[in-house]
Protein backbone atom coordinates (compact mmCIF):
# COMPACT_ATOMS: atom_id res chain seq x y z
CA UNK A 1 0.00 0.00 0.00
CA UNK A 2 1.69 3.16 -1.23
CA UNK A 3 -1.02 5.79 -0.73
CA UNK A 4 -4.23 6.29 1.23
CA UNK A 5 -6.97 8.86 0.83
CA UNK A 6 -8.16 10.36 4.10
CA UNK A 7 -11.61 11.95 4.07
CA UNK A 8 -12.18 14.14 7.15
CA UNK A 9 -13.71 17.31 8.45
CA UNK A 10 -12.68 20.86 7.59
CA UNK A 11 -13.56 21.60 11.21
CA UNK A 12 -12.04 20.14 14.38
CA UNK A 13 -15.31 18.88 15.84
CA UNK A 14 -16.43 18.94 19.46
CA UNK A 15 -13.94 16.44 20.90
CA UNK A 16 -10.16 16.83 21.23
CA UNK A 17 -9.85 13.11 20.41
CA UNK A 18 -10.66 13.85 16.77
CA UNK A 19 -7.65 16.11 16.24
CA UNK A 20 -5.40 13.74 18.17
CA UNK A 21 -6.51 10.83 15.98
CA UNK A 22 -5.83 12.92 12.86
CA UNK A 23 -2.32 13.75 14.06
CA UNK A 24 -1.64 10.11 14.98
CA UNK A 25 -2.86 8.93 11.58
CA UNK A 26 -0.69 11.49 9.78
CA UNK A 27 2.41 10.43 11.72
CA UNK A 28 1.73 6.73 11.10
CA UNK A 29 1.34 7.25 7.37
CA UNK A 30 4.71 9.00 7.29
CA UNK A 31 6.37 6.30 9.39
CA UNK A 32 5.02 3.56 7.13
CA UNK A 33 5.98 5.49 3.98
CA UNK A 34 2.36 5.65 2.82
CA UNK A 35 1.54 8.87 1.00
CA UNK A 36 -1.40 10.84 2.33
CA UNK A 37 -3.88 11.84 -0.36
CA UNK A 38 -6.46 14.30 0.90
CA UNK A 39 -8.56 17.32 0.01
CA UNK A 40 -5.69 19.82 0.13
CA UNK A 41 -7.06 22.03 2.89
CA UNK A 42 -5.20 23.68 5.76
CA UNK A 43 -8.12 23.82 8.21
CA UNK A 44 -9.79 21.45 10.65
CA UNK A 45 -8.92 17.76 10.75
CA UNK A 46 -7.70 18.05 7.16
CA UNK A 47 -4.98 20.44 8.27
CA UNK A 48 -4.13 18.33 11.33
CA UNK A 49 -3.55 15.08 9.42
CA UNK A 50 -1.57 16.81 6.66
CA UNK A 51 0.67 18.84 8.99
CA UNK A 52 1.37 15.76 11.13
CA UNK A 53 2.32 13.72 8.08
CA UNK A 54 4.58 16.46 6.73
CA UNK A 55 6.16 17.11 10.14
CA UNK A 56 7.05 13.39 10.36
CA UNK A 57 8.72 13.48 6.94
CA UNK A 58 5.83 12.01 4.97
CA UNK A 59 4.53 12.72 1.49
CA UNK A 60 1.27 14.66 1.22
CA UNK A 61 -0.70 14.97 -2.00
CA UNK A 62 -3.46 17.57 -1.78
CA UNK A 63 -6.26 17.66 -4.35
CA UNK A 64 -8.27 20.86 -4.19
CA UNK A 65 -10.72 22.72 -6.44
CA UNK A 66 -9.56 26.08 -7.77
CA UNK A 67 -12.30 28.03 -5.99
CA UNK A 68 -10.97 26.81 -2.63
CA UNK A 69 -7.43 27.88 -3.54
CA UNK A 70 -8.79 31.34 -4.36
CA UNK A 71 -10.26 31.50 -0.84
CA UNK A 72 -6.79 30.72 0.57
CA UNK A 73 -7.88 27.37 2.00
CA UNK A 74 -5.10 25.31 0.38
CA UNK A 75 -2.15 23.91 2.29
CA UNK A 76 0.68 25.25 0.16
CA UNK A 77 3.29 23.13 1.97
CA UNK A 78 1.92 19.92 0.41
CA UNK A 79 4.53 17.74 -1.29
CA UNK A 80 2.26 17.94 -4.32
CA UNK A 81 -0.80 20.17 -4.68
CA UNK A 82 -3.14 19.26 -7.53
CA UNK A 83 -5.57 22.04 -8.42
CA UNK A 84 -8.68 20.79 -10.20
CA UNK A 85 -11.78 22.36 -11.69
CA UNK A 86 -14.54 20.94 -9.48
CA UNK A 87 -15.47 18.92 -6.42
CA UNK A 88 -16.36 15.99 -8.66
CA UNK A 89 -12.96 16.05 -10.38
CA UNK A 90 -11.33 16.22 -6.94
CA UNK A 91 -13.01 12.98 -5.81
CA UNK A 92 -12.24 11.18 -9.07
CA UNK A 93 -8.57 12.25 -8.95
CA UNK A 94 -8.16 11.12 -5.34
CA UNK A 95 -9.75 7.77 -6.16
CA UNK A 96 -7.48 7.34 -9.16
CA UNK A 97 -4.20 7.86 -7.33
CA UNK A 98 -4.93 6.09 -4.02
CA UNK A 99 -4.61 2.45 -2.98
CA UNK A 100 -7.34 2.71 -0.34
CA UNK A 101 -9.55 5.06 1.65
CA UNK A 102 -10.05 6.10 5.27
CA UNK A 103 -12.97 8.21 6.50
CA UNK A 104 -12.47 10.08 9.77
CA UNK A 105 -15.07 12.13 11.63
CA UNK A 106 -16.44 14.92 9.49
CA UNK A 107 -19.59 16.51 8.16
CA UNK A 108 -21.60 16.44 4.94
CA UNK A 109 -18.52 16.65 2.71
CA UNK A 110 -16.92 13.65 4.42
CA UNK A 111 -20.13 11.64 4.10
CA UNK A 112 -20.46 12.62 0.45
CA UNK A 113 -16.91 11.40 -0.25
CA UNK A 114 -17.35 8.21 1.77
CA UNK A 115 -20.65 7.19 0.20
CA UNK A 116 -19.52 7.99 -3.32
CA UNK A 117 -16.43 5.80 -2.91
CA UNK A 118 -18.55 3.02 -1.34
CA UNK A 119 -20.97 3.29 -4.27
CA UNK A 120 -18.13 3.10 -6.79
CA UNK A 121 -16.93 -0.04 -5.00
CA UNK A 122 -20.42 -1.55 -4.97
CA UNK A 123 -20.88 -1.09 -8.73
CA UNK A 124 -17.36 -2.21 -9.56
CA UNK A 125 -15.56 1.00 -10.53
CA UNK A 126 -12.83 0.08 -8.04
CA UNK A 127 -12.00 -2.75 -5.64
CA UNK A 128 -9.80 -0.83 -3.20
CA UNK A 129 -10.25 -1.16 0.58
CA UNK A 130 -12.33 1.37 2.53
CA UNK A 131 -12.18 1.95 6.27
CA UNK A 132 -13.73 4.04 9.01
CA UNK A 133 -11.57 5.50 11.78
CA UNK A 134 -14.22 5.29 14.48
CA UNK A 135 -12.73 7.77 16.94
CA UNK A 136 -14.81 8.12 20.13
CA UNK A 137 -17.56 5.99 18.52
CA UNK A 138 -18.28 8.70 15.93
CA UNK A 139 -19.50 6.23 13.31
CA UNK A 140 -21.48 3.92 15.63
CA UNK A 141 -24.88 5.17 14.47
CA UNK A 142 -23.80 5.05 10.83
CA UNK A 143 -22.61 1.46 11.25
CA UNK A 144 -25.99 0.59 12.74
CA UNK A 145 -27.70 2.18 9.76
CA UNK A 146 -25.48 0.24 7.34
CA UNK A 147 -26.52 -2.98 9.13
CA UNK A 148 -30.13 -1.91 8.59
CA UNK A 149 -29.52 -1.42 4.86
CA UNK A 150 -28.28 -5.02 4.78
CA UNK A 151 -31.22 -6.39 6.75
CA UNK A 152 -33.64 -4.45 4.51
CA UNK A 153 -32.07 -5.94 1.38
CA UNK A 154 -30.43 -2.87 -0.16
CA UNK A 155 -26.79 -3.76 0.52
CA UNK A 156 -25.24 -7.23 0.39
CA UNK A 157 -23.49 -8.63 3.47
CA UNK A 158 -20.23 -8.97 1.52
CA UNK A 159 -20.33 -5.29 0.53
CA UNK A 160 -20.90 -4.09 4.09
CA UNK A 161 -18.30 -6.48 5.50
CA UNK A 162 -15.60 -5.00 3.26
CA UNK A 163 -15.73 -1.77 5.27
CA UNK A 164 -12.90 -2.00 7.81
CA UNK A 165 -13.58 -0.33 11.15
CA UNK A 166 -11.29 0.53 14.05
CA UNK A 167 -10.92 3.23 16.68
CA UNK A 168 -7.13 2.88 16.43
CA UNK A 169 -5.30 4.37 13.42
CA UNK A 170 -2.57 1.69 13.37
CA UNK A 171 -5.08 -1.16 13.49
CA UNK A 172 -7.12 0.41 10.69
CA UNK A 173 -4.09 0.81 8.43
CA UNK A 174 -3.20 -2.85 9.12
CA UNK A 175 -6.75 -3.95 8.28
CA UNK A 176 -6.75 -2.02 5.00
CA UNK A 177 -3.36 -3.44 4.04
CA UNK A 178 -4.71 -6.95 4.69
CA UNK A 179 -7.89 -6.42 2.65
CA UNK A 180 -7.61 -7.92 -0.83
CA UNK A 181 -8.02 -5.52 -3.71
CA UNK A 182 -10.80 -6.73 -5.99
CA UNK A 183 -10.57 -6.33 -9.76
CA UNK A 184 -12.55 -3.36 -11.05
CA UNK A 185 -15.39 -4.62 -13.24
CA UNK A 186 -15.57 -1.33 -15.15
CA UNK A 187 -11.88 -0.45 -15.39
CA UNK A 188 -12.43 1.98 -18.27
CA UNK A 189 -15.35 3.81 -16.70
CA UNK A 190 -15.37 7.55 -17.35
CA UNK A 191 -15.43 8.44 -13.65
CA UNK A 192 -11.99 6.97 -13.01
CA UNK A 193 -10.20 7.67 -16.30
CA UNK A 194 -6.74 9.15 -15.99
CA UNK A 195 -6.66 12.72 -17.21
Amino acid sequence: MKSLVVFCGSRHGARPEYAEAARTLGRLLAERQIALVYGGGNVGLMGEVAHACLDAGGRVIGVIPEFMVERELALKECSELLIVDSMHTRKAKMAEIADGFIAMPGGFGTFDELFEILTWSQIGLHGKPVGLLNTAGYFDLLLGFIRQTVSEGFVRDAEAERIAVSAEPAALIDALAATPVLPARWAKADLLKKS
